[in-house]
């Protein structure tokens, strides 16, 4: 097969079984991305593309080639919801970047955030006031949480590194 063709038609072929592999696979294949997510997306991508353009690899291997990385993935988080340890392997703590309009610099520094990234967040929840607002977390896809308004148990923080030392 000249590999153009070979490109059309195994690239058709192979985006069509990934979607569908990513359908059947669940929302957690397409979620935000945190480090592993990130990995799997990048190893889908990988895998497509060396489909697309190595006539070496059969259109079978890709698609056996896609149906193990979301297997694994499947499996990964299937665990990462039973066990404490698999979840801790894959998945990092949020963390707390400021608490009751006060910057936690130790956080930021351990998590390589400077107070402009923090500020642009509270700026982009329409916030003016850095002393208004009560926490700003990173989360472990990397956004920021911004909460205004303290709440009588800080439930939402629950989880989150930094909280213990700042019980209000």
């Amino acid at each position: 097969m000249h590999p153009i063709v070979h490109t059309i038609v195994v690239g058709i072929i192979s985006y069509l079984v990934l979607i569908a592999i990513i359908r059947l696979s669940g929302k957690r294949t397409l979620s935000k991305w945190n480090a592993f997510d990130f990995v799997v997306t990048i190893a889908l991508g990988s895998t497509l593309s060396t489909a697309l353009v190595s006539t070496q690899v059969s259109l079978a291997q890709s698609i056996t080639a896609f149906a193990v990385i979301v297997a694994l993935q499947f499996v990964i988080t299937f665990s990462s919801v039973r066990s404490r340890a698999v979840k801790n392997l894959i998945k990092s703590q949020p963390t707390l970047l400021l608490f009751q309009g006060q910057f936690r610099q130790e956080a930021m520094a351990q998590e390589r955030v400077v107070e402009a990234e923090v500020r642009a967040a509270i700026r982009e929840n329409g916030i003016a006031d850095v002393e208004r607002v009560h926490a700003v977390v990173l989360e472990t896809d990397g956004t920021f949480s911004v909460i205004p308004d303290a709440g009588g148990s800080n439930s939402a923080l629950q989880g989150v590194a930094g909280l213990s030392s700042h019980r209000a």
